[in-house]
Protein backbone atom coordinates (compact mmCIF):
# COMPACT_ATOMS: atom_id res chain seq x y z
CA UNK A 1 0.00 0.00 0.00
CA UNK A 2 1.10 3.32 -0.91
CA UNK A 3 -0.37 6.98 -0.51
CA UNK A 4 1.01 8.70 -4.13
CA UNK A 5 3.53 10.88 -2.65
CA UNK A 6 7.01 10.53 -4.08
CA UNK A 7 9.79 10.37 -2.08
CA UNK A 8 12.45 10.14 -4.65
CA UNK A 9 13.42 10.20 -8.05
CA UNK A 10 15.75 7.07 -9.61
CA UNK A 11 17.63 6.90 -12.56
CA UNK A 12 17.57 3.67 -14.55
CA UNK A 13 20.83 1.97 -14.81
CA UNK A 14 19.64 -1.47 -16.28
CA UNK A 15 16.31 -2.38 -18.24
CA UNK A 16 16.61 -5.58 -19.85
CA UNK A 17 13.65 -7.44 -21.19
CA UNK A 18 13.92 -11.19 -21.31
CA UNK A 19 11.54 -13.80 -22.79
CA UNK A 20 8.64 -13.68 -19.90
CA UNK A 21 9.58 -10.19 -17.97
CA UNK A 22 12.70 -7.78 -17.62
CA UNK A 23 14.98 -7.05 -15.08
CA UNK A 24 15.07 -3.19 -13.68
CA UNK A 25 17.97 -1.68 -11.87
CA UNK A 26 17.57 1.58 -10.37
CA UNK A 27 19.96 4.03 -9.01
CA UNK A 28 18.97 5.70 -5.77
CA UNK A 29 19.65 6.97 -2.35
CA UNK A 30 16.91 8.21 -0.14
CA UNK A 31 14.74 4.99 -0.56
CA UNK A 32 17.39 2.34 0.05
CA UNK A 33 17.06 3.56 3.73
CA UNK A 34 16.36 0.89 5.40
CA UNK A 35 15.08 -1.08 2.25
CA UNK A 36 15.40 -4.75 1.91
CA UNK A 37 15.10 -7.90 0.15
CA UNK A 38 11.63 -8.61 -0.44
CA UNK A 39 9.95 -4.93 0.31
CA UNK A 40 7.69 -3.19 -1.86
CA UNK A 41 8.97 0.09 -3.71
CA UNK A 42 6.40 1.68 -6.04
CA UNK A 43 8.04 2.77 -9.52
CA UNK A 44 6.10 4.96 -11.30
CA UNK A 45 3.06 3.56 -9.52
CA UNK A 46 4.08 0.28 -9.74
CA UNK A 47 4.23 -1.71 -6.90
CA UNK A 48 7.77 -3.79 -7.50
CA UNK A 49 9.31 -6.30 -4.78
CA UNK A 50 13.13 -5.54 -4.36
CA UNK A 51 14.85 -8.36 -5.74
CA UNK A 52 18.59 -7.45 -4.83
CA UNK A 53 19.97 -4.24 -3.39
CA UNK A 54 23.50 -3.06 -3.56
CA UNK A 55 25.73 0.37 -2.10
CA UNK A 56 23.03 3.03 -4.15
CA UNK A 57 20.87 0.46 -6.64
CA UNK A 58 18.23 -2.05 -6.45
CA UNK A 59 17.14 -4.51 -8.48
CA UNK A 60 13.37 -5.87 -8.97
CA UNK A 61 11.75 -8.56 -11.55
CA UNK A 62 8.92 -6.99 -14.00
CA UNK A 63 6.47 -9.57 -15.16
CA UNK A 64 5.09 -9.83 -18.54
CA UNK A 65 1.53 -8.80 -17.05
CA UNK A 66 3.09 -5.46 -15.59
CA UNK A 67 5.38 -4.93 -19.11
CA UNK A 68 1.39 -5.29 -21.13
CA UNK A 69 -0.32 -2.83 -18.81
CA UNK A 70 1.92 -0.03 -17.77
CA UNK A 71 4.85 2.12 -18.92
CA UNK A 72 7.25 -0.16 -17.73
CA UNK A 73 7.86 -1.32 -20.85
CA UNK A 74 8.94 2.17 -22.74
CA UNK A 75 11.99 2.14 -19.95
CA UNK A 76 15.56 2.49 -20.71
CA UNK A 77 19.05 2.80 -19.63
CA UNK A 78 18.62 7.15 -18.45
CA UNK A 79 15.12 7.21 -17.91
CA UNK A 80 13.81 8.44 -14.72
CA UNK A 81 11.26 7.59 -12.60
CA UNK A 82 9.06 7.99 -9.40
CA UNK A 83 10.20 6.10 -6.13
CA UNK A 84 7.73 5.61 -3.21
CA UNK A 85 8.36 2.78 -0.15
CA UNK A 86 5.56 1.21 0.96
CA UNK A 87 3.32 2.31 3.54
CA UNK A 88 4.23 2.21 7.13
CA UNK A 89 0.99 2.16 9.74
CA UNK A 90 2.51 4.55 11.63
CA UNK A 91 2.79 6.88 8.50
CA UNK A 92 0.51 9.79 7.59
CA UNK A 93 -1.82 9.27 4.66
CA UNK A 94 -0.57 12.73 2.82
CA UNK A 95 -2.24 11.41 -0.56
CA UNK A 96 -4.76 8.33 -0.72
CA UNK A 97 -5.00 4.95 -0.77
CA UNK A 98 -2.92 4.03 -3.30
CA UNK A 99 -2.37 -0.02 -4.22
CA UNK A 100 0.33 -0.10 -7.01
CA UNK A 101 -1.81 -1.63 -9.23
CA UNK A 102 -1.90 0.03 -12.65
CA UNK A 103 -5.47 0.27 -14.62
CA UNK A 104 -4.33 1.72 -17.86
CA UNK A 105 -2.53 4.58 -19.68
CA UNK A 106 -3.22 7.80 -20.28
CA UNK A 107 -1.74 9.69 -22.97
CA UNK A 108 -0.24 13.79 -21.71
CA UNK A 109 -2.40 15.78 -24.17
CA UNK A 110 -1.21 19.38 -22.81
CA UNK A 111 0.84 20.90 -20.33
CA UNK A 112 0.29 24.88 -19.02
CA UNK A 113 2.86 26.47 -17.04
CA UNK A 114 0.10 28.80 -15.02
CA UNK A 115 3.06 30.21 -13.01
CA UNK A 116 1.14 29.52 -9.94
CA UNK A 117 0.59 26.00 -10.95
CA UNK A 118 0.82 23.56 -13.95
CA UNK A 119 -2.40 22.34 -15.84
CA UNK A 120 -1.94 19.13 -17.10
CA UNK A 121 -4.40 17.44 -19.50
CA UNK A 122 -4.52 13.61 -20.29
CA UNK A 123 -6.83 11.66 -22.58
CA UNK A 124 -7.56 8.20 -21.20
CA UNK A 125 -9.59 4.95 -21.77
CA UNK A 126 -12.90 5.32 -22.10
CA UNK A 127 -12.98 2.06 -19.20
CA UNK A 128 -11.40 4.26 -17.15
CA UNK A 129 -13.39 7.61 -17.84
CA UNK A 130 -16.32 6.42 -15.60
CA UNK A 131 -14.01 6.05 -12.83
CA UNK A 132 -12.47 9.56 -13.32
CA UNK A 133 -14.64 12.75 -11.54
CA UNK A 134 -14.16 16.23 -10.54
CA UNK A 135 -12.15 16.72 -7.30
CA UNK A 136 -11.64 12.79 -7.14
CA UNK A 137 -7.97 11.15 -6.49
CA UNK A 138 -6.31 9.48 -9.08
CA UNK A 139 -2.66 8.06 -9.04
CA UNK A 140 -0.21 9.31 -12.31
CA UNK A 141 2.88 7.63 -12.39
CA UNK A 142 2.36 6.98 -8.64
CA UNK A 143 1.50 10.31 -8.27
CA UNK A 144 -1.25 11.29 -6.00
CA UNK A 145 -3.47 13.89 -7.57
CA UNK A 146 -6.26 15.68 -7.85
CA UNK A 147 -9.13 15.76 -10.58
CA UNK A 148 -9.48 19.52 -11.28
CA UNK A 149 -11.96 19.39 -14.51
CA UNK A 150 -13.14 16.16 -16.55
CA UNK A 151 -14.58 16.18 -20.45
CA UNK A 152 -15.73 12.37 -21.25
CA UNK A 153 -12.59 10.58 -21.21
CA UNK A 154 -10.32 13.40 -20.95
CA UNK A 155 -9.23 14.63 -17.45
CA UNK A 156 -7.10 17.47 -16.11
CA UNK A 157 -4.93 17.87 -12.65
CA UNK A 158 -3.64 21.08 -11.45
CA UNK A 159 0.10 20.73 -10.23
CA UNK A 160 1.74 22.64 -7.37
CA UNK A 161 5.56 23.51 -8.80
CA UNK A 162 6.81 21.41 -5.52
CA UNK A 163 5.15 18.36 -6.88
CA UNK A 164 6.08 19.51 -10.48
CA UNK A 165 9.87 20.08 -9.98
CA UNK A 166 10.48 16.96 -7.83
CA UNK A 167 8.94 13.89 -9.67
CA UNK A 168 9.35 12.88 -13.22
CA UNK A 169 6.16 15.01 -14.37
CA UNK A 170 9.19 18.00 -15.49
CA UNK A 171 10.81 15.89 -17.64
CA UNK A 172 7.16 14.50 -19.78
CA UNK A 173 5.76 15.93 -22.76
CA UNK A 174 2.95 16.14 -25.03
CA UNK A 175 2.23 12.74 -26.29
CA UNK A 176 3.83 10.57 -23.41
CA UNK A 177 2.04 8.68 -21.76
CA UNK A 178 1.38 7.65 -18.08
CA UNK A 179 0.65 4.99 -15.42
CA UNK A 180 -2.80 5.46 -14.01
CA UNK A 181 -4.51 4.09 -10.89
CA UNK A 182 -8.31 4.71 -10.46
CA UNK A 183 -9.07 5.48 -6.64
CA UNK A 184 -9.81 1.92 -5.44
CA UNK A 185 -12.82 3.34 -3.48
CA UNK A 186 -14.74 4.10 -7.18
CA UNK A 187 -14.06 0.19 -8.25
CA UNK A 188 -15.93 -0.79 -4.81
CA UNK A 189 -18.65 1.63 -5.54
CA UNK A 190 -19.17 0.02 -8.67
CA UNK A 191 -19.06 -3.44 -7.44
CA UNK A 192 -21.83 -2.95 -4.57
CA UNK A 193 -24.00 -1.10 -7.23
CA UNK A 194 -23.86 -3.82 -9.63
CA UNK A 195 -27.32 -5.63 -10.05
CA UNK A 196 -25.96 -9.29 -9.60
CA UNK A 197 -24.98 -7.90 -6.39
CA UNK A 198 -28.62 -7.56 -5.08
CA UNK A 199 -27.20 -3.95 -2.83
CA UNK A 200 -29.37 -2.12 -0.77
CA UNK A 201 -27.05 0.72 -1.96
CA UNK A 202 -28.08 2.68 -4.81
CA UNK A 203 -27.79 6.68 -6.05
CA UNK A 204 -29.99 7.89 -3.52
CA UNK A 205 -28.79 5.69 -0.26
CA UNK A 206 -25.41 8.30 -1.53
CA UNK A 207 -26.64 11.03 -2.15
CA UNK A 208 -29.18 10.81 1.49
CA UNK A 209 -25.35 9.98 3.36
CA UNK A 210 -23.23 12.82 1.82
CA UNK A 211 -21.40 10.99 -1.30
CA UNK A 212 -22.52 13.32 -3.55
Amino acid sequence: MFTGIVEEIGTVKIFSKQEKNALIVVECKKILEGTKIGDSIAINGVCQTVTEIFSNTFSAQVSSETLSVTNLANLKAGDKVNLERALMLNSRLGGHIVTGHIDGLAKIKSIQNQSEFYNVKFEAGKYLGKYIVKKGSVAINGISLTIADVVLNEFSVAVIPHTFENTVLKFLKTGDFVNIEVDVLAKYVEKFLSREHNSTIDENFLKENGFF
